[in-house]
């Protein structure tokens, strides 16, 4: 059934005032504070109506109303408006990128650093490996008899480390000699172009071809089994909601933020190239947390994922703000437009 416009305002109504109040909202407290000039009879009219839809749930039978799941859906997709960040707001997500703005991994913390300390709830990041990634940098070095320090810098100055097995016969001079081929044949190509040409290069490494497997391999594992890092701020935040003294509650918000396979599951589970995308309780085992998530990417490769977690009762205009306006200055960032 679709709304009429006015049933969409009270709802909008309702929603913003009970994000703001945690308290049940009344017909009473609506025209009150917003809906002066509508009669308070109305107005009940209209909520028994949009609870008669499944948009309102009464707690009690003398309280007010609450938001169901599906008006917090309403809302985010239709209902809800677009704020602006604060002059002060935009100077501390610049001041939060001033410094180590050449290191992706610190440029990542501090943006979830100031996304949680702007929004007052939990933040967290999930980057990607891309196959576009170039390689800037490629050294091996001695670690033990057996063992080399295989490191790898992208052009995104992400730092990987990986220790790979090497004979023990193998000469420092050896070990130097083969970082040396692999910095010729592999800087200035992205992992995909390694990978698709490792077959062809293989020849050339024909001397140390137990070297080239093993750096092969832990391209690809890099690649394939270590695809997501999760960073994340402010987890005990959820406890200043109210909603939140519910034990049960409580054991939700941890089960999602506790397990980073499930979490980088949950944010990098959108579809392609979205700007904003807001998962509402309910979804994808998220129970009764919400959450809002953005994209970010360098030189137009995508490099991951950024948000919200949250209860119910988000303020969602909030922050879909913050995130776009650290989306905004982080792409800049990392497309060295600053």
């Amino acid at each position: 059934m679709k709304l009429s416009e006015r049933k969409k305002k009270i709802l909008r109504l309702v929603v913003d005032d009970y994000i703001a109040s945690a308290q049940p909202v009344s017909s009473k407290s609506l025209t009150e504070k917003y809906l002066t000039d509508v009669s308070s009879a109305t107005v009940r009219s209209e909520l028994a109506g949009l609870e008669e839809l499944g948009f309102l749930t009464q707690p009690h039978t003398s309280s007010g109303r609450v938001p169901s799941i599906e008006a917090y859906k309403l809302y985010v997709t239709e209902l809800m408006d677009k704020s602006k960040l604060s002059v002060k707001e935009v100077h501390a997500i610049k001041d939060a990128f001033k410094s180590q703005a050449d290191n992706l991994e610190k440029v990542v913390q501090n943006a979830v650093k100031v996304i949680s300390d702007l929004t007052d709830y939990t933040s967290v990041a999930v980057t990607s490996h891309s196959e576009q990634e170039k390689i800037v940098k490629i050294d091996l070095f001695r670690y033990k008899t057996d063992q080399a320090l295989l490191l790898i810098v992208t052009e995104n100055t992400l730092i990987r480390d990986k220790f790979i097995e090497i004979p023990e016969s193998m000469t420092d001079g050896q070990i130097a000699d083969a970082s040396r081929m692999l910095s010729d044949l592999f800087v200035g190509k992205a992992f995909g172009e390694v990978i698709r040409l490792s077959s062809v290069v293989a020849d050339e490494f024909s001397a140390y071809r137990d070297i080239f497997d093993s750096v092969m391999n832990a391209i690809e594992d890099y690649l394939i089994n270590d695809k997501t890092s999760v960073v994340m701020e402010g987890e005990s935040k959820i406890l200043k909601h109210p909603e939140y003294t519910d034990v049960e509650k409580v054991k939700n918000f941890l089960s999602v933020v506790t397990s980073k396979d499930r979490l980088a599951e949950l944010m990098t589970g959108g579809e392609e190239g979205i700007e904003i995308n807001i998962k509402v309780g309910g979804e994808d085992e998220l129970g009764d947390c919400s959450l809002v998530t953005a994209t970010y990417s360098a030189s137009g490769v995508k490099i991951g994922s950024y948000g919200v977690i949250g209860p119910l009762r988000m303020d969602y205009q909030k922050v879909v703000s913050v995130l776009e306006g650290v989306g905004k200055i982080l792409e800049d960032i990392l497309n060295n437009k600053n």
